[in-house]
């Protein structure tokens, strides 16, 4: 298989400068710590070496699923060791989970997200508002994927469709059922040859069954389904399968927390209507509070502007805004201890 099947284009190429003895090779999968790396040849498993570890000054410079790396082979190309990282063009992150302020590196190099949601128990237009702003921010053109329809009559689904457009997102939408095939040969005709793409959801809502017929076999294992019509995903790990069509796809665990950190761009692109408004204020400071001319607030009172979706944007810029402070207070606390210890040791061998 040629890298360009790999999804290696002429941008990544440009930037693929790996040293003498050293081959390009893509991250398949991840798994505690654990890496598969593929080539022209194949997959073989592989490792950090210490001195990358040694000098990746954050979590960010951690290979994760999607990204290209210069590794060095052993034993007859039978395992290899990661030495470097090619600049990625994309990405996913997120905060980590839990109170620690940091990033957590998703996966890279990815031209479409699949955004999924399930029709019957999943829906939640604020979880998607989330998803969008990752995937903007990671400069991802996203996808909505909206499952289950055979689960919910064609008025509810109208009216899930309607919610989403009440909101100003204008990502294209497909409806599918992965138990009666409807809308999967749409997904499919979407899919290009050496293009990259994700699929992100909640557990249970058929991601792993969607891959199993795009891949057109049951390949990889899915969980019993509820009454209540939510399966039980068992993907344990990252991994990217390339499929018949020679698509790639990258399959992940269901993400149960959805933390904003350092979003920029992407809540912005994500909230576009919101940001146009903005602009059309009398004060170019205004705080759409009590301001007169406010774009916000009239649009609000006319019903041009959904009340819930501009509080969600509040809420979310709020939440980017206090972790990004709290990572840079930490970043600094890291930096003033790193110092401190080169003070000690270099005073211990006087």
């Amino acid at each position: 298989m040629k890298l360009t099947e790999l999804g290696l284009d002429s941008g990544l190429a440009a930037q693929a400068a790996c040293e003498s003895g050293r081959h390009l090779a893509r991250v398949m999968a991840v798994d505690r710590g654990r890496y598969v790396v593929r080539n022209e040849q194949g997959e073989v498993p592989a490792e950090l070496t210490g001195k990358f570890l040694y000098a990746a000054a954050s979590s960010v410079d951690i290979p994760c699923v999607g990204d290209w790396v210069c590794v060095q082979y052993h034993d007859a190309e039978s395992h290899a060791s990661i030495h470097d990282v090619v600049p990625r063009r994309s990405f996913l992150r997120r905060k980590s989970p839990g109170k620690n302020i940091d990033f957590q590196m998703i996966a890279a190099n990815i031209d479409v997200a699949f955004i999924v949601q399930s029709c019957h128990f999943d829906f939640n237009v604020r979880r998607l508002e989330r998803y969008l702003v990752m995937v903007n921010e990671g400069n991802i053109e996203p996808v909505i994927l909206l499952t289950k329809t055979d689960l919910v009559n064609a008025g509810e689904l109208e009216r899930m469709l309607a919610n989403i457009s009440a909101t100003g997102i204008t990502a294209r939408i497909f409806a599918l059922s992965n138990m009666t095939g409807e809308g999967v040969e749409q997904v499919k005709r979407l899919m290009l040859p050496g293009k990259t793409y994700c699929l992100l959801g909640s557990s249970g809502v058929g991601k792993t069954t969607l891959i199993n017929r795009l891949l057109g076999k049951g390949e990889l294992e899915t969980g019993a389904v509820s009454a209540t019509g939510e399966g039980r995903h068992t993907t344990t790990r990252r991994h990217l399968v390339v499929l018949e069509t020679g698509s790639l796809l990258i399959d992940m665990p269901g993400m149960r927390e959805l933390g904003i950190l350092s979003a920029g761009d992407g809540l912005d692109d994500s909230f576009a209507d919101i940001k146009a408004l903005a602009s059309a204020c009398r004060f170019a400071d205004c705080t759409h509070a009590k301001e007169p001319g406010c774009a916000i607030r009239n649009a609000i009172a006319s019903g041009e502007l959904n009340a819930e979706h501009y509080q969600s944007y509040l809420k979310l810029k709020a939440e980017s805004e206090f972790n990004e402070m709290s990572y840079m207070d930490k970043r600094k606390k890291d930096k003033a201890f790193g110092k401190m210890v080169k003070t000690v040791l270099k005073d211990k061998g006087k």
